[in-house]
């Protein structure tokens, strides 16, 4: 005879509070003490357990992209690339069939500041997404710009330490961004459109997003082609300058997660095209630029746009912290029939990403619903901190955790196509890559911007630039000059006549923040103490 454990009194129905133990709480209101104004006792189970819970209820933050908003819907291919059969550059199985949905959650986010921060500051903005595939998960962790700051991973960490608050004020510095930028040639495009009103994305639904770096395609055959990945909204595309940003700013700082949210509620699912550009898999020597940096657009005249399929976002998430918070992602979560290339930004964010979410959310980050794949799971792999299961094949011999093995361990998988196998050859060095070309892109894209969006660059890069040391200022002046001649003339002049005084420690782009701190004090009201 069995206990039936789920009423075990006639006063607990399915909304009755319990603690974790399960143990109905019939006061959470007050602590037990000795009379009604204490001291407390130890023996406080229940506020024990909550408080104790609530102490540890935070993760640690991510150290870039803290700030997001999320939400799930699915993914449904063309089962072409463009007008052929997109089998002819892959064999993953997402793609293959017209009309196949695959599941997805989205996580979009910004970059530097942290996880309350204004939804209107000066940023990149990350665009994350989780195919929940049948051969399982595939993650595809990019940005809504299209290049990035650097071009090798080595320099990550001084990059986001520069773009990050000084250590000593805890305050952003354009001067300590500028110093940098000036000193890393390579990363003038990407200031360029950050500077510009594509730095303020006027919310999630209306920005591009983009894989940034070069990844692999490969086919049945075992043949492979370079492939850069492209999501167009379909919403169009949105962005603000620094003046209407800051207006914002000043009613919500929350709009842009608030946007999302309200317009999946009301059923205006967003939808996004996923596009990708193709290139043979060879170092190109016609180009003036190596397709493996990522600093660098590929031109859509050479290599056109591709549509694969759409994406639609349909449903909200029910716990923040769940599903978004504890969401992660990692750019070496590939499918069989997409690989690697070998950009050096790309195989240094594989290893970072991953081993961030082992730190950040622990070694069985994977165990969680919003992470894990949506299919079966059967590994070697036990232990660690908060592990709820074991990966277990049914039938699997529970004595045997290794492989290979004749006693009911786990097989090796069947290969599926013909294993891709690039050949790699030469001496071990550490050097830049050859064909740098750090402005030409950014000539072209500042010629490509309307005449508003030029002049709000200019207005941007002046009003954070005038305050910075003059041999930074001199840097950017020649970069600019580089890039574009009139480019170069309207910095400089603008820089000329610009102001000096202020501070460079505000938020990027910002033209007024200097003067808050004396503001602040002015427009106070006094008041007696009480």
């Amino acid at each position: 005879m069995t206990a039936d454990n789920t009423n075990p009194t006639n006063e607990e129905h399915d909304d009755t509070l319990t603690n974790r133990q399960g143990h109905p709480v019939t006061n959470n209101q007050n602590i037990r003490t000795v009379g009604n104004r204490g001291p407390a006792t130890l023996e406080n189970y229940d506020f024990i357990e909550k408080i104790s819970h609530f102490d540890r209820e935070r993760i640690p933050e991510r150290v870039v992209h803290a700030r997001g908003a999320g939400a799930h819907g699915y993914f449904e291919a063309y089962g072409t690339a463009g007008d052929e059969p997109v089998s002819k550059y892959t064999r993953a199985k997402l793609f293959q069939e017209k009309g196949k949905r695959t599941p997805v959650f989205v996580r979009f986010s910004s970059v530097i500041h942290g996880g309350h921060s204004p939804e209107t500051l000066r940023d990149p903005r990350g665009f994350a997404v989780k195919f929940y595939t049948e051969d399982g998960n595939w993650d595809l962790v990019g940005n809504n710009l299209k290049i990035f700051f650097i071009r090798d991973a080595l320099k990550f960490p001084d990059m986001i330490h520069a773009f990050k608050p000084d250590p000593v004020t805890n305050i952003q510095d354009s001067e300590r961004f500028f110093d940098f930028c000036a000193n890393s040639p390579e990363s003038f495009h990407m200031v360029t459109f950050v500077y510009s009103p594509w730095g303020i994305p006027a919310n999630y639904r209306m920005m591009q997003g983009s894989g940034v770096n070069t990844y692999k395609w490969v086919n049945s055959e075992g043949e492979a082609v370079l492939v850069k990945y492209h999501w167009e909204p379909k919403q169009g595309i949105k962005n603000l300058t620094q003046k209407e940003a800051e207006e914002i700013q000043a009613k919500n700082f929350n709009h842009a997660t608030q946007d999302l949210y309200e317009a999946i509620e009301r059923g205006d699912y967003p939808e996004w095209e996923l596009l990708v550009q193709i290139m043979s898999d060879d170092d190109h020597p016609e180009l003036d630029f190596d397709p493996l940096d990522d600093t660098k657009l590929w031109p859509e005249d050479q290599f056109p746009w591709l549509p694969v399929g759409r994406m639609v976002l349909n449903k909200n998430p029910e716990d923040y912290f769940t599903e978004v918070e504890q969401a992660a992602f990692g750019t070496g979560v590939l499918v069989d029939g997409l690989d690697f290339s070998d950009d050096k930004m790309l195989q240094g964010r594989t290893f970072s990403y991953s081993d961030t979410q082992r730190y950040r959310v622990g070694a069985n980050y994977l165990q969680l619903p919003i992470n894990a794949p949506k299919k079966r799971v059967a590994t070697n792999q036990s232990g660690g901190q908060m592990q709820y299961k074991v990966d277990r094949a049914p039938g699997q011999n529970p004595h045997i955790n290794y492989e290979p093995s004749i006693l009911g361990g786990l097989k090796e998988a069947k290969q599926n196509g013909k294993e891709y196998t690039p050949k790699v050859e030469g001496r071990l060095v550490r050097e830049s890559i050859d064909r740098q070309s750090n402005t030409k892109q950014a000539g072209e894209t500042y010629r490509r911007f309307e005449e508003w969006e030029r002049t709000e660059l200019i207005t941007n890069l002046v009003n954070d630039l005038s305050k910075c040391d003059p041999r930074i200022q001199e840097k950017m002046i020649a970069l600019a000059e580089e890039a574009d001649e009139e480019y170069g003339r309207r910095l400089k002049e603008g820089l000329a006549n610009a102001s000096k005084e202020g501070s460079t420690q505000k938020p990027l782009g910002n033209r007024d923040g200097d003067k808050s701190v004396e503001l602040a004090e002015e427009l106070g009201h006094d008041a007696d103490p009480y």
